[in-house]
């Protein structure tokens, strides 16, 4: 891939990472006026036609094979059904600004599940990396909140969420050497929203009469959220991982958090407190530590170093 085809593939992932931001608030106003359940599997329903519709004009649909099939519906569980549903309840019972912030913790546990299911390695740097990132989270959900007996539920079904996000991207890693990431998104937001909406059936037996509560600037943050926040985030941020690979895309994420709190006191007017804050800078520290983004450009400089040609150019200047 050349420098100008990188840097491209880089400017798309800010823009994934403004518009997953912007998301959180969009998803804090939908959650607020309709059932969170329900109101979830209709936008998680509208992102996958909306993939499918761009997929099918770039000739990508296919039918999965029965193992690829079995990869999408385990990842379509934790990266849809489980991942929407904490965070639908969960930003219906805390800020935004909170919510925003623990969703950054995505890389950190991302590494933490990798160790687990996969037994890879965790560095140094990487372990350094995952007790900053929960030092940080505390300092949010614990301090903030005023003590332990006051923890907000929000907080912690949104912890839940990202949790099970982290754990579907070792599934996602499997199976995208055989299947489109893009195509897996379809299948996978296609799945997750029927099974979400079965849900909702018995979480929210009410639930359907209440979309008619939504005016028309909700209804068009909702498409908003399905469309740019939902269907193009996650369909551009799997064929970056393609692109550049899980570490360099994985850097961007830091960017998550930084949206979704400027916007919050943007457009919803949350106060911003010290103690978030100085948990942002702890969580921002943890994920550029716990991800491998250092470990990974300490390698690459190393390489660079021992290369035959770093070597002659390196002899002739001496």
């Amino acid at each position: 891939m050349s420098k100008s085809q990188k840097y491209q593939i880089y400017i798309l992932l800010v823009f994934v990472m403004m518009s997953w931001g912007l998301n959180v608030i969009a998803l804090k106003i939908i959650v607020d006026v309709f059932p969170p359940v329900t109101i979830t599997s209709l936008r998680v329903f509208t992102a996958a036609v909306s993939v499918f519709i761009i997929l099918f004009l770039m000739r990508k649909v296919r039918v999965p094979t029965k193992k690829e099939f079995f990869y999408v519906l385990v990842a379509a569980f934790f990266n849809v059904v489980l991942h929407h549903y904490f965070l639908s309840i969960g930003l219906s019972k805390t800020s935004a600004t909170n919510g925003g912030l623990i969703l950054g913790l995505g890389p950190l546990l991302t590494t933490i599940a990798a160790f687990f299911l996969l037994g890879n390695r965790v560095s140094f740097l990487q372990f350094l990396g995952i007790i900053l990132g929960l030092v940080g989270v505390s300092f949010i959900v614990v301090v903030g909140n005023g003590g332990l007996s006051d923890i907000s539920t929000g907080d912690v079904y949104v912890f839940l969420s990202i949790l099970s996000q982290a754990i579907s991207f070792v599934m996602i890693k499997k199976i995208s050497k055989t299947l489109d990431p893009r195509l897996m998104t379809g299948y996978m937001l296609l799945i997750g929203s029927i099974i979400l909406f079965f849900i909702s059936l018995f979480r929210e037996q009410n639930g359907i009469n209440e979309l008619s509560n939504g005016s028309v600037g909700v209804w068009l943050v909702f498409f908003a959220s399905a469309l740019i926040g939902t269907a193009f985030g996650h369909m551009m941020y799997n064929h970056s991982i393609g692109k550049v690979g899980v570490s360099e895309a994985a850097i961007f994420i830091n960017l998550n958090p930084l949206f979704a709190l400027i916007s919050a006191v943007i457009f919803l007017g949350e106060v911003i407190s010290y103690s978030q804050i100085i948990g942002f800078l702890f969580i921002l520290s943890g994920v550029i530590l716990g991800s491998g983004a250092i470990d990974e450009y300490i390698r690459h400089s190393k390489q660079k170093k021992k290369s035959p040609l770093a070597q002659v150019i390196r002899h002739r200047k001496i």
